[in-house]
């Protein structure tokens, strides 16, 4: 189903101050938005800003390259690498 036929289910509560419903309900006015739909189009577009900012990761040329090589390059463990690996087997049961 898609967002068009989606029916709205949940709801979002909140307590707020006096001077900040009459903000909000003013910003809502000049956009010609109902104050539901002002906040949830802020929001939203709030939340997608800050989950591209948490998950997308933006490298200049060499650090991507560096970044790119660092994928790319064989692995090599050493000794105490290896010790740590046998001793979270020996340590950790998978269930």
């Amino acid at each position: 189903m898609d967002e068009a036929t989606d029916t709205k289910q949940d709801r979002i509560n909140l307590r707020l101050k006096h001077s900040a419903k009459r903000a909000i309900e003013r910003a809502a006015s000049l956009e010609g938005k109902t104050v539901s739909n002002f906040i949830l189009t802020s929001a939203l577009a709030h939340a997608e800003k800050t989950i591209h900012e948490h998950e997308v990761m933006s490298l200049n040329s060499r650090d991507s390259e560096a970044f790119f090589n660092a994928l790319v390059k064989p692995i090599r463990f050493n000794k105490k690498l290896a010790a740590a690996f046998e001793e979270h087997d020996q340590r950790v049961t998978n269930t």
